[in-house]
């Protein structure tokens, strides 16, 4: 039996963090015992939906990248994570499931945070609307689908919805328990309730490459801040959605929103050049984009999503639920990004001040010093 004291934050009917130890056994929390404990904050272990790189690593380099990614943000709390995929040929993206599903049926390092099944971003999504992706976008047919979904673990497949084919996508996922997300997409706001009404189970990256909130024309935005059930996957950086409108889907979408990386290679690494599916970026204060100033994904990490949520105005403990139990339970994992009994044992400890992780834990054995 392993014992990590703190303050705990996240306990069911706790108004803010409560001093104790949590008890760990077969790789999961038993039991909370009240008490005495140091002035560290434990948090759920970082779920990550959508991940692309970091550290130098993109995980469309193969397993090593892969587990490099894994290992980067494992070292930020990161416990578990969606490898991402950028829009490439079919051939590629299946090859990509089938290795990374080999991974994960594996044993990882002990430094890697865990994998939770591929993200698919495209290649069924809106040409005009790729911002960044490469340029393979490809109609939706649901035999290509197929072949991606058969070819491993996926968890999540990010499509536009107004593409022909797309709503019986929607509802061909849903009936496998693969996650449809809507994004990179023109759609109007009718077809985005179609494909919530579907299944389609939520958005990528709220605000950013998809029709928006236009007062008379609504947009897919729009639709996902109504649509009951949706997780809303949102990049809070500082560069991807100004603060008033993070704000309102907070408010709009009350529990239903998950914040996200959308990391790319270059996070970690400062300022400098690096590269997005064979393309250039350039990374500037902190702000990834193309030549012409597509943003190209982010170089955030979840600690730095922890940081800025609370300097919206959120506690910690209703940060926390946008970086662990909110995109948890997106996939329908009970056992992540919460630590009550019969949960996973990932956990991260954080300075109370400075909000800086200084510990992870994976299934209750510490992962960084």
């Amino acid at each position: 039996m392993t014992r990590l004291e703190g303050q705990v934050v996240g306990l069911p009917g706790a108004a803010g963090p409560v001093g104790g130890a949590l008890l760990v056994d077969g790789g999961r929390v038993t039991a909370f015992r009240e008490g005495p404990a140091p002035r560290r904050l434990l948090l759920p272990g970082f779920v990550d939906l959508h991940v692309h790189g970091g550290g130098g690593a993109d995980v469309m380099d193969g397993p090593e990248g892969v587990r490099a990614v894994a290992a980067f943000h494992l070292r930020r709390g990161t416990t578990a994570l969606c490898p991402t995929t950028v829009t490439r040929p079919l051939d590629e993206l299946r090859a990509f499931v089938a290795a990374t599903g080999a991974l994960e049926a594996g044993a990882l390092e002990p430094g890697a945070a865990r994998l939770l099944g591929v993200h698919l971003e495209g290649p069924f999504i809106d040409e005009a609307r790729r911002g960044a992706q490469p340029p393979f976008t490809r109609p939706i047919d649901l035999a290509e689908l197929a072949s991606l979904v058969d070819a491993g673990p996926v968890a999540t497949v990010t499509l536009a919805p107004e593409l022909p084919g797309a709503v019986e996508a929607v509802r061909w996922l849903a009936a496998r328990g693969v996650r449809a997300s809507l994004g990179h997409s023109s759609c109007t706001y009718a077809r985005a309730r179609e494909a919530f009404a579907a299944g389609a189970g939520g958005v990528t990256h709220l605000f950013n490459a998809m029709s928006g909130l236009d007062h008379k024309r609504p947009g897919l935005a729009a639709a996902a801040l109504e649509a009951e059930g949706a997780v809303l996957e949102l990049i809070l950086d500082g560069h991807h959605v100004h603060p008033a409108l993070a704000r309102l889907a907070l408010r709009a979408a009350r529990g239903r929103v998950a914040l996200v990386t959308d990391a790319i290679r270059a996070a970690g690494l400062g300022d400098g050049e690096s590269e997005l599916g064979g393309q250039r970026v350039v990374v500037k204060d902190g702000r990834a984009a193309l030549a012409d100033g597509t943003l190209a994904g982010s170089v955030l990490t979840l600690d730095r999503a922890l940081r800025l949520a609370v300097d919206l105005g959120l506690t910690v403990a209703e940060a926390s639920l946008l970086l662990s139990r909110n995109p948890a339970d997106a996939l329908g994992r009970a056992d992540l990004g919460r630590l009550t009994p019969g949960a996973r044992a990932d956990v991260v400890a954080v300075d109370p001040g400075s909000l800086a992780v200084e510990h992870v834990w994976l299934d209750g054995v510490e992962v960084t010093g």
